[in-house]
């Protein structure tokens, strides 16, 4: 399809929503745009494995539960729930006024109530061979058999785990776990994937693949504001698929898109100062909003290695004070991110605690950790070998200058990503860039990572330390979030007392609006959530 014929189809389909039973006479259509730089390959939440994916079923499918923009676990489909004594048992009680979104395989074509059996079917559908989910790994292994979810009733939804595990509750408000329709699912097949029906705040009126995807307003949504206005307020979203970030930006300059996330290199000069700061020229026509992001930037130590230096607990100690965080962001960044001086789990988790004292910049402290290890000044301490891949280089020749001020001869080997992946994998490197993205919102997804019995992945590290282990498994039997807040606080700090890994940074989620969007909000697991989005 070419530029022309897609322009004329977007005005023809955001036309064609006046048409239907919510329509405002004699007012501006609500239209929020904005493009997503990769493509979109399916619509069913059984495959949001990616940012595209996420995005876009978030806005068309609900969830027994929802996050809000500090991450705390919020009523949705269900709007109560019970939690045995065992921290086995879940059992949730349904809203009565969510309805799936009306098709023309429904009976009248309306959209019929979501009840405990779409619940259970759409649970059990993420373990089935045949769909072949990647979010099969939330459930397998953890839940009890096929009677894991049971409709007890209509209206009353029930999961049995094999054993407890408190963040649970996170992973239920993943998209992977929005409710589809058992019927439609079941007749389409595997054709859902772009036939979506679910009973989230928008609907799907057209998808274009790789070009376009167009949502109208759900006039039958079950929430509302505080006011009891029902949302959602737009009345139609248009996201684009350009890969180009240029291009992106330079529509969301022109007025064409409302909203931009994230920065490149292409245009970051023209948004934002050294330090990270609007520029005083966009300032009266752009809105930026900053927040923590669920990604923490770090070099892993090979524990597993006999390697004769990073072998020695105060060596890497040393490394870790040995490097200034701060200039690196302010100077390498923009000032986006985070100084990672309060161990591995960042900032925007519920969990995270100032109270945990990391790694800060301490020239001193780290010679007198080298002497005391044996290698004054780094004499007798040989080459380290930091493997790294080609969009890190700068912050790591950063690193590798800072630590020469030290006497410690770092050397850097650029590899592709998926290559450097293998060989942290195999155990074949002594000194890595890695990094960590949480897959749900709860700490534990962090501390996965080092925990004794799990292999690499995730666990690159080879760290082993039975307190942290005899913790970990505490933490995940824990339903009492504070007791459990603390527990994950003691990790941290036996993280930063063993060194497997150099903190470096706690990324950071930007957006840019212009002046006339509202209600957009921010959070720290970059979740685009629009029904509460207004546009002027």
């Amino acid at each position: 399809m070419n530029r022309f014929s897609l322009i004329l189809f977007l005005c023809i389909c955001l036309s064609a929503c006046n048409t239907t039973e919510e329509k405002k006479p004699e007012t501006k259509r609500s239209i929020f745009s904005f493009n997503i730089p990769s493509s979109l390959y399916s619509l069913d939440p059984a495959f949001a494995k990616d940012q595209a994916t996420i995005w876009a079923t978030n806005q068309l499918y609900s969830t027994l539960v929802q996050v809000d923009n500090d991450l705390n676990i919020k009523p949705n489909v269900a709007e109560r729930w019970e939690i045995t004594e065992d921290g086995r048992v879940y059992t949730f009680y349904l809203r009565k006024d969510v309805k799936f979104h009306d098709h023309a395989d429904f009976p009248n074509g309306k959209g019929s109530l979501v009840t405990a059996e779409d619940i259970a079917y759409s649970m059990q559908r993420l373990l089935d061979d045949e769909v072949a989910s990647p979010g099969r790994w939330l459930f397998e292994d953890r839940v009890s058999g096929k009677e894991a979810f049971k409709a007890i009733d209509q209206h009353t939804f029930q999961m049995i785990l094999k054993e407890p595990f408190s963040p649970m509750m996170g992973i239920l408000s993943m998209q992977y776990c929005s409710i589809v329709p058992k019927l439609l699912v079941e007749k389409l097949g595997k054709s859902f994937r772009d036939n979506p029906v679910g009973s989230g705040p928008f609907q799907l009126k057209r998808w274009i693949e790789n070009e376009a995807l167009i949502l109208e307003r759900n006039p039958d949504y079950y929430e509302k504001d505080n006011t009891g206005q029902q949302l959602p307020y737009l009345d139609a979203v248009r996201i684009s698929f350009d890969e180009n970030k240029r291009n992106a930006y330079l529509k969301f300059r022109d007025g064409e898109h409302q909203f931009l996330s994230g920065i490149d290199a292409t245009y970051v000069d023209d948004l934002l100062t050294e330090d990270g700061k609007l520029k005083a020229e966009v300032k009266d026509k752009v809105n930026l909003d900053r927040s923590a992001y669920l990604n923490t930037e770090y070099l892993g130590f090979n524990l597993e290695k006999d390697h004769p230096a990073l072998s020695k607990l105060k060596v890497r100690q040393a490394i870790n004070y040995g490097f200034d965080r701060e200039k690196m962001i302010r100077y390498l960044r923009n000032g986006i991110g985070i100084p990672a001086v309060h161990g591995f789990t960042p900032p925007g988790l519920p969990s995270f605690s100032k109270q945990v004292e990391g790694y800060d910049y301490d020239p001193d402290k780290a010679r007198k950790l080298l002497a005391e290890a044996g290698f004054p000044n780094g004499k007798g301490l040989g080459k380290i070998m930091l493997e790294t891949v080609a969009s890190y280089k700068d912050l790591c020749t950063f690193i590798q200058k800072q630590l020469a001020d030290l006497g410690m001869d770092v050397h850097l080997t650029v590899h592709p990503s998926s290559f450097l992946r293998e060989l942290t994998a195999k155990g074949e490197t002594s000194f890595f860039r890695a990094s960590w993205i949480a897959d749900y919102p709860d700490a534990e997804s962090y501390f996965a990572v080092l925990y004794g019995k799990h292999p690499a992945p995730p666990n690159y590290t080879r760290f082993r330390n039975e307190k942290f282990d005899e913790l970990y498994l505490k933490s995940i039997n824990e339903n009492d979030e504070q007791k459990k807040f603390s527990m994950y606080q003691d990790m941290d700090r036996i993280i930063i007392e063993n060194a497997p890994m150099v903190p470096l940074y706690y990324d950071e989620v930007l957006r840019f609006t212009d002046k006339g969007v509202s209600g957009l909000g921010n959070n720290a697991f970059n979740l685009l959530i629009l029904k509460n989005v207004k546009v002027q």
